[in-house]
């Protein structure tokens, strides 16, 4: 007889191919699963013992016995001795088909903000992009010495060695950032960064002066902190510490971008820095110096790091090199105050980890060959020369402009739709950032658009600032 049925008041029929390649204890096994799946045994109906049953079936008591060992093990039954075996509760399916969950306001500006590469994107480097082959030799070499099988213990949490006292020499030397490699901490990027630094002063509550405008992803990364965010309004030399500190004197922490403030461009003027490293130093707050683009200031000689005047020892200084060599490349560092390099240890190698030391290593290389200073270099020269011809293209068109960093900001008249005309831009291959996205506080916003030199290759220029004038006049 090739087949063979059990069939109980439930109706629970159970077939057998002998002649299949499939186990007969596996075949029982899934019968019962499709039972219960459809309702069939219901949750504590008793089941068959598996002597009962292996007699009912023709089969060995042990090809039962294996069944309901393993329906057993993926909690579809239990067994309760003498009570015999019932099937086990299971949770109320509500959808076999749940609806993808949707991305939220936050996630779809992000979206947007990484459309591209496209004409005029911020925050990523010039379309040339990164010194493939360079980087990629340098890669294929350290992936030779860090192999999965080279070494069978984990890596420095805090980063490869390698690369820490390359950034910590070259600190030095750029951003006049005197510190040890045992202060230099490896991150993903910026986020990470921010995210280390925010996990290891604990400040839930606390209030913290953010630069308004500021940059959206640290605004968000405060909240997420818990952090009570009092916006300080930005002119031409830098966030106003003097209003900081009318409104808000009792703050735990001020995160600002001092080099090259985001999105406005302008330098924290030497007074003002006196004045924010003073205050922190006489009410123990802290400061996150956010260098997101460090030396790549294209005005003569880039400014000091804030961290470098730090006596007391107050500054927590953020790097990248997203914007210098490629932001797939998901690396960045802190350097931490002396003070806190143990809580930073701590954090990093519990819940913050370096990343790959594979991608550390050839950065360091990359950096201990010198490609790295050739490559800052070289793109400055680009960027002078991008953001000289982006002027003449602006100047031709009599509008109203002011430099910002790495970026033009293109000024609009009061009450024109810069989200708008950006995504109209968007439409035709172009992504300037609207200006008005970037504030926290609705009565200072200014419509504008903030126009990066790094994507403006000069072939393409006319042709693109036509296109977003022609979007522009529009709404005039």
């Amino acid at each position: 007889m090739n087949d063979a049925s059990y069939s109980d008041c439930l109706d629970l029929q159970i077939h057998l191919d002998r002649r299949g390649k499939l186990p007969l204890s596996e075949q029982i096994r899934m019968n019962i699963v499709r039972a219960i799946d459809s309702g069939l045994l219901a949750p504590g109906t008793r089941l068959p013992s598996w002597r009962c049953l292996a007699t009912q079936l023709g089969v060995a008591r042990g090809t039962v016995r294996t069944a309901y060992e393993r329906l057993s093990e993926s909690q579809m039954i239990e067994a309760f001795g003498a009570k015999g075996t019932r099937v086990a509760p299971r949770p109320r399916a509500v959808s076999t088909q749940p609806d993808a969950p949707r991305p939220g306001g936050f996630m779809k500006t992000i979206q947007e903000m990484n459309v591209g590469p496209a004409i005029f994107q911020l925050g990523i480097p010039a379309f040339e992009g990164p010194p493939d082959k360079i980087f990629a030799r340098a890669r294929s070499s350290n992936l030779l010495k860090t192999g999965p099988f080279s070494s069978l213990v984990y890596p420095d949490p805090r980063g490869e060695s390698r690369l820490r006292q390359e950034i910590a020499g070259y600190l030095s030397i750029s951003r006049d950032l005197h510190c040890v490699p045992e202060q230099v901490f490896i991150t993903s990027g910026y986020s990470s960064g921010l995210g280390l630094a925010l996990r290891v002063l604990g400040l839930d509550g606390k209030k913290v002066w953010m630069e308004d405008p500021g940059f959206l992803l640290t605004r968000k990364g405060l909240e997420l902190a818990r952090l009570s965010i009092v916006p300080v309004p930005v002119d031409a030399d830098g966030i106003n510490v003097g209003y900081g500190m009318e409104n808000a004197a009792d703050a735990a922490l001020a995160v600002v971008t001092p080099g090259q403030q985001a999105p406005l461009g302008s330098t924290l003027s030497s007074r003002r820095r006196l004045q924010l490293l003073e205050w922190a130093a006489s009410s123990g707050a802290w400061i996150i110096e956010d260098d997101y683009l460090g030396e790549l200031q294209l005005e003569g000689r880039a400014a000091p790091a804030l961290a470098s005047l730090d006596e007391g020892k107050r500054v927590i200084h953020i790097g990248t090199f997203s914007k210098t060599i490629n932001p797939g490349l998901r690396l960045g560092f802190v350097v931490a105050p002396p003070e806190l390099v143990n809580a930073f240890s701590e954090v990093a190698a519990t819940l913050a980890p370096a990343p790959s030391p594979v991608v550390q290593l050839a950065t360091a290389q990359f950096m201990r060959d010198g490609h790295y200073i050739r490559r800052i270099r070289r793109l400055k020269r680009l960027y002078s020369a991008q953001r000289d011809a982006l002027c003449e293209q602006l100047q031709m068109r009599d509008a109203e402009w002011i430099k910002a960093g790495l970026a033009i900001l293109l000024k609009l008249p009061d009450g024109a739709p810069d989200m708008q005309i950006v995504r109209e831009a968007m439409a035709v291959g172009m992504a300037p950032s609207p200006l008005s996205r970037w504030f926290a506080t609705p009565s200072w916003a200014l419509p504008g658009l903030l126009l990066g030199v790094a994507t403006a290759p000069e072939p393409y220029l006319a042709t693109s600032c036509h296109r977003l004038f022609e979007i522009i006049d529009q709404y005039r």
